[in-house]
């Protein structure tokens, strides 16, 4: 791990005569619950934007975030398939999910349905990377990802996109923005049909693997889904924001058990900031989300799960002098199931008590935070989180971290018949992060190297049948980036090295853990000629493993997708992209594949 890292700096730390602009900083709100821009957040973040989005010309969320450097993606047969997404070498459901504040996803399974976000819905997306239990309580050990939708403002514009292509792939999305000067409002719809390809090459038991099953048939997907959200800010500073988002789907997968699903994703939310002195602003926020699946065999219902979640918050933010923020809080969380499956238990409740300060003293930013969660199932739990900046007055600047987090046990996991361990305590995590970043003739880049150790792992216990908090992790890594200008080229490049260790007794201690692999690249090259846009990406990762024994691997693989666009009236653009141009056979989960060489064409309408 020591010579990958040497050999990262080397290759990144000296960067190149290029050029870019650099002089908009993103303003990020999730890495600190305030508005702060990335240097001031003392955080590694990654903002990706609408206009990143139709750049990328993704179809899907999972297109969105591949190469996002940290973070790892498992997929289980393509579009609309089951989605994991590792961050930081951590667990799946080690990854906290919001979607405009709104906390989501399934409290039996623990984990976000990212296959069913629309992301025709989405105007940006903010990925912090390392822990935020001590702002935002359970499941932030390997960091935050939320999604905002569109917002709208200004002139009123309506907007479409038509597109198609491989896997007789169709999708299309309207909508309509403004609001004038101080609202903002926004309404759209968007829908996708795919009839897919054989999501599985399973076995079937006794020695079964994979979906255990051979069901060598096409598994299509269709998701339909609608988006509302409007706010307007008054002449004394405050500010309203309401919002919704409704995703139903229909996905078919290859399963012994099940082979197809109905899901409904949907969340509704508010927000109310107001000043009551100068020095002093107040957030009101709360909303609901639900996670729905119906899952079926050859249309024959099977079994339903179902979440609802409730979650309120009361921030306070006071300004002491001119570089001086302290924040003080209070989230509630309420979390009910219904499902098919007797649970013993079917609901509970959440209270947490945060407060953070943040400060500038020259050129050096201090971060400090503490959050205390009273939980209705486990208990008590307290973390922390505390950093350093310090720039140099040269572009470079330097950061160090460390912070703690815990993961509260699923219902699945401490109710679930013949399977939940009711006594299950929260997994507890501490990291520790060095940063350096820097600027130089127009480029930006930026090194993180960092360590997690993580503590009461929750696995299956073979002595009493029944999960257990038997295992640990310790897990190291580095995070090179860099975004320059070489002549009338834009380049993005992300560099991930993963060392994740297996630290549980037994014979499985000193193994990688699944699902990850140990380096990832992904390099995006474009150009704007004119009228035209011409692009590239190539995205590389090395071997992972699928199970913790170590005994099946997964080979590396690399792909290049190419893209084109063509803005050939006011308004209209024209947009093809061909996917895994050299028809590479791969697989990110054993015997699940991936999708070959394809091709797909949009055509967009934007005032």
């Amino acid at each position: 791990m020591q010579k990958r890292c040497l050999l990262a700096a080397l290759l990144l730390g000296p960067t190149p005569s290029v050029f870019a602009d650099d002089s908009v900083k993103p303003i990020i709100v999730t890495a600190t619950r305030t508005a702060r821009t990335a240097d001031e957040t003392l955080a590694a973040v990654t903002v990706i934007t609408r206009e990143e989005i139709e750049r990328q010309q993704a179809s899907s969320v999972q297109d969105v975030l591949r190469g996002v450097p940290g973070l790892a993606i498992a997929n289980n047969g393509g579009p609309g398939k089951a989605t994991s997404v590792f961050l930081r070498g951590t667990e799946s459901d080690h990854v906290l999910v919001l979607i405009d504040g709104v906390k989501v996803g399934s409290a039996t399974l623990g984990t976000t349905a990212f296959q069913d976000i629309p992301v025709e819905q989405i105007e940006r997306i903010e990925i912090v990377r390392g822990p935020r239990s001590s702002l935002y309580g359970s499941e932030a050990i390997g960091g935050v990802i939320q999604i905002f939708t569109r917002k709208g403002g200004g002139a009123v514009r309506p907007y479409l996109s038509l597109g198609g292509g491989s896997f007789r792939t169709y999708n299309a999305a309207a909508g309509v923005s403004g609001g004038g000067d101080r609202g903002w409002f926004n309404l759209s719809a968007s829908g996708i049909d795919t009839e897919g390809f054989n999501a599985c090459d399973g076995k079937p038991s006794p020695n079964g693997a994979g979906c255990f099953v051979i069901e060598p048939d096409k598994d299509g997907y269709r998701n339909a889904s609608g988006s509302a959200r409007a706010g307007y800010r008054f002449a004394n500073g405050a500010e309203v924001d309401v919002n919704a988002l409704r995703a139903e789907g229909k996905n078919q997968f290859d399963g012994s058990f099940v082979n197809e699903s109905k899901s409904v994703q949907q969340l509704v939310g508010s927000r109310l900031r107001f000043l009551p002195t100068a020095a002093w602003h107040v957030t009101l926020a709360a909303g609901r989300s639900r996670d729905e699946s119906d899952n079926f065999k050859d249309g024959v219902f099977k079994s339903r799960f179902d979440t609802e979640r409730d979650t309120l918050s009361f921030q306070n933010d006071f300004s002491v002098g001119t570089a001086q923020l302290l924040t003080a809080g209070l989230d509630y969380q309420d979390d009910r199931i219904d499902s098919t499956t007797a649970y013993a238990s079917t609901s509970r409740d959440n209270q947490g008590l945060f407060t953070q300060y943040q400060a500038g003293f020259g050129r050096q930013d201090v971060r400090a935070s503490l959050r205390h969660d009273d939980n209705e199932q486990f208990g008590r739990f307290t973390t922390g989180g505390a950093a350093w900046g310090y720039g140099f007055g040269n572009g470079l600047r330097l950061t160090a971290s460390y912070g703690t987090a815990f993961k509260a046990p699923t219902f699945n996991e401490l109710y679930f018949p013949g399977f939940g361990n009711p006594n299950l305590r929260p997994e507890e995590s501490q990291s520790v992060e060095l940063g350096l970043s820097g600027t130089a003739a127009g480029s930006r880049w930026s090194l993180n190297t960092y360590e997690t150790r993580v503590d009461d792992l929750i696995a299956f216990d073979a002595t009493t049948s029944a999960p257990a908090n038997i295992d640990q992790a310790r897990i190291r890594g580095l995070e090179a980036v860099i975004a320059a200008r070489l002549k009338e080229w834009d380049l993005r490049t992300s560099l991930t090295l993963l060392d994740p260790e297996n630290r549980a007794s037994g014979t499985n201690r000193g193994n990688v853990l699944p699902r990850r692999a140990e380096q990832a690249l992904r390099l995006d090259l474009d150009r704007r000629i004119g009228k035209y846009r011409l692009g590239a990406t190539l995205f590389a990762e090395g071997q992972r493993f699928d199970d913790l024994a170590n005994t099946r691997a997964m080979g590396g693989y690399a792909t290049v997708d190419l893209r084109a666009e063509y803005a050939f009236a006011k308004a209209w653009r024209a947009q093809a992209r061909i996917e895994n141009l050299f028809d590479k056979d791969y697989e990110t989960a054993a015997f699940f594949n991936q999708p070959g060489r394809s091709y797909f064409v949009t055509l967009r309408y934007q005032p």
